[in-house]
């Protein structure tokens, strides 16, 4: 999709300017400006609702009583699982199944532990890929599930999943190199979490072919743009509530269970996050009114003002594809995520000036696989509360730095 260039915004700008009001915490602060929605997304009135609703009417544990409000629980956690079905566009929700989990580095976790790492899914000699550049929480896993593998006397090789160097997307001819008969499972990312592309994982399943199965991280996709398990045909999809406006300590597996045995997480299955599964119920109906696609396109807009605006200024780069800096560049676009460095501010005290001047950003290395600390970085994250105001009062403040 390419991003419509800023001034096209303007017909988007009373839908926003309702959505944004929807905020309370960003109504509350006017003199501050949040850009940090990829590490949590804030959450509109609705979720605070629901979640005050539940908790003052039916609060009480799912599956263990008989009475009204244990009940409810139960059905409203059920409920839960449908809806993210209904979300992700389910073609087949008979067929697939919805595991609630903390947030998305469990869940990968539990793939990892519970599925892969499972008797009988892969034998010694095997090869899985996984990414080596995205977030550590997608690489972490699949090393710690080849540790579990190999005490159970299993060896399997794990490869790196490669990279376009000039534009960090992934790189679907080296892959078809890697790809082979041993071949049994693959991990990606939908949008990467520092670069903000979106990693094209359609052209994933046309190299690895039919068979086998894909993991996909979606943190940074899930609430931000349209998702639809039917046009990706990957296997897993797993995502953080609290980043698509829930609750923290929320999230959600969605397995397809179609190619290779159905996961089933392993363990004891405890108390689930009941006032979790409230907030996330409510974020998913919230995001599906505001709709997805209108939100994609405001804060493509909004990245694309920015890398416009550094690309003008000597003393910042921008990380990621530099040919997608310009306003009118036909190049793929950042998805709400701008990660950039001052050629002499480190990334650390430019994150506590622009700061002292109402900007809330991230500044370190972002949990990314493979980058040390001294590789840090400033990232700005948008989400439709965000505004253009935002983003020039942004840019005026980082000329000032040059």
């Amino acid at each position: 999709m390419d991003c419509p260039p800023p001034c096209q915004l303007d017909d988007l700008r009373p839908w926003q300017r309702a959505l944004r009001a929807q905020f309370p915490i960003i109504s509350a602060h006017p003199d501050l400006i949040y850009l940090d929605s990829a590490a949590t997304a804030q959450k509109p009135q609705p979720v605070l609702d629901a979640v005050q609703h539940y908790l003052t009417t039916s609060n009480a544990n799912a599956g263990r009583g008989t009475y009204p409000w244990a009940n409810a629980t139960t059905a409203m956690v059920e409920r839960t699982r449908d809806r993210i079905k209904e979300f992700l566009g389910d073609p087949a929700p008979d067929r697939s199944a919805v595991h609630l989990t903390s947030g998305t580095t469990e869940g990968l976790r539990c793939i990892a532990r519970d599925w892969l790492a499972a008797p009988g899914v892969v034998r010694d000699g095997d090869e899985i890929v996984v990414p080596s550049a995205d977030h550590q929480a997608n690489l972490e896993p699949w090393l710690e599930a080849r540790e579990l593998l190999a005490r159970q006397g299993v060896r399997i090789l794990v490869r790196e999943l490669p990279y376009q160097e000039s534009s960090g997307d992934y790189d679907p001819a080296a892959l078809a190199e890697l790809i082979g008969p041993r071949t049994r499972f693959v991990a990606a990312t939908h949008v990467h979490h520092v670069y903000g592309s979106d990693m094209n994982v359609h052209r994933i399943r046309r190299v690895v072919g039919p068979e086998v199965p894909i993991c996909l991280d979606a943190a940074q996709s899930i609430g931000h743009l349209p998702v639809s398990v039917a046009e990706l045909d990957v296997d897993f999809v797993v995502f953080s509530g609290h980043k698509a406006m829930g609750l923290p300590g929320s999230g959600a597996i969605w397995a397809r269970e179609t190619r290779g045995p159905a996961f089933r997480p392993g363990g004891w299955s405890g108390t689930p996050n009941t006032v979790g599964a409230v907030a996330l119920t409510a974020a998913l109906d919230w995001l599906e009114a505001a709709r997805p696609a209108r939100i994609e396109r405001w804060t493509l807009g909004l990245a694309a003002r920015l890398t416009d605006g550094l690309s003008r200024m000597d003393a910042y780069d921008v990380l990621g594809c530099g040919q997608s800096l310009a306003a009118d560049s036909p190049a793929q676009r950042r998805r709400s995520i701008v990660t950039f460095r001052h050629r002499d501010i480190s990334s650390g005290d430019l994150g506590f000036i622009l700061f002292s001047h109402g900007f809330m950003v991230r500044s370190d290395s972002h949990c990314q696989a493979g980058a040390p600390e001294n590789k840090s970085s400033v990232r700005v994250s948008l989400h439709v509360y965000n505004t253009l105001e935002d983003i020039d009062e942004l840019l005026s403040t980082l000329a000032s730095l040059q």
